[in-house]
């Protein structure tokens, strides 16, 4: 009786564990995923691509000419998610980060970016990352080792618009110095947001700062951002100074 009573203990126990695993996937889908209508610009394009599809109906051609629209892109690039509610439970630094989507065409990225809510629609202290494939957004990745972050500060209202364009701007490698960068996250924080990106050989003083000046261009943004090394950041956390400012 004591064994089987031990036995049922147990099967409870990693039922139970499973039950929680498939619950908190679901939460951070849920978190995730937007059910907002698209923007005035995304139902225009939406509207070109059915104009363009128009007649293709099933036969060779249409297939043909559905193939040749694809547009792929230079790098491909993983979308990755820190959960806020899995911060509080985490062993150790970056094990709640997880790996949500990989895109590799500008259609993939379109179809990903309409479905999944704004920055501004997230949870305070969610974190959400888009990097190059095979790229992990952590200090420890060795991509990332010897290198550091720019980052700009914004409010709510304004992340959305300045998150869209940094993306376009990094997957459309609109940069010189575009080989540099690792990729980018987006901070939902209570009193204002940040994003950041990520670039390697943070002591390339020259690669660096053309990289800050031609992410503000590309942002119109006026302000004074700074760069700051990983290995500054892991010393002095928020005391670190910035090595490089534009």
């Amino acid at each position: 009786m004591a064994v089987e009573n031990g036995d049922g203990g147990m099967g409870n126990a990693t039922s139970e564990a499973a039950d929680a695993e498939v619950e908190r996937q679901e939460a951070e889908e849920e978190e995730i995923v937007g059910d907002s209508p698209p923007s005035g610009m995304e139902q225009r394009r939406a509207g070109r691509e059915d104009e363009e599809g128009a007649g293709d109906g099933v036969d060779g051609g249409g297939e043909r000419r559905k193939q040749m629209a694809i547009h792929p892109l230079e790098h491909s690039w993983t979308f990755w998610f820190d959960n806020p509610s899995g911060k509080s439970k985490q062993v150790a630094w970056g094990s709640s980060i997880r790996p949500v989507h990989t895109f590799s065409t500008v259609e993939d990225f379109w179809g990903l970016y309409n479905n999944i809510n704004r920055p501004s629609k997230l949870a305070v202290g969610a974190d959400f990352h888009c990097f190059k494939y095979g790229i992990e957004p952590k200090w420890e990745d060795p991509e990332c080792a010897n290198g550091g972050k720019w980052t700009l500060s914004c409010s709510r209202g304004k992340v959305d618009n300045l998150w869209l364009h940094t993306l376009l701007a990094m997957i459309g490698e609109q940069f010189d110095h575009g080989d540099y960068i690792c990729g980018a996250v987006v901070n939902v924080r209570a009193k204002q947001e940040k994003i950041s990106i990520w670039t390697r050989n943070g002591l390339d003083a020259a690669a660096q700062t053309s990289i800050g000046r031609q992410w503000k261009e590309h942002l119109d943004y006026n302000e004074t951002i700074g760069f700051i090394l990983h290995d500054d950041a892991k010393k002095h956390d928020r005391f670190a100074k910035s090595t490089y400012q534009v």
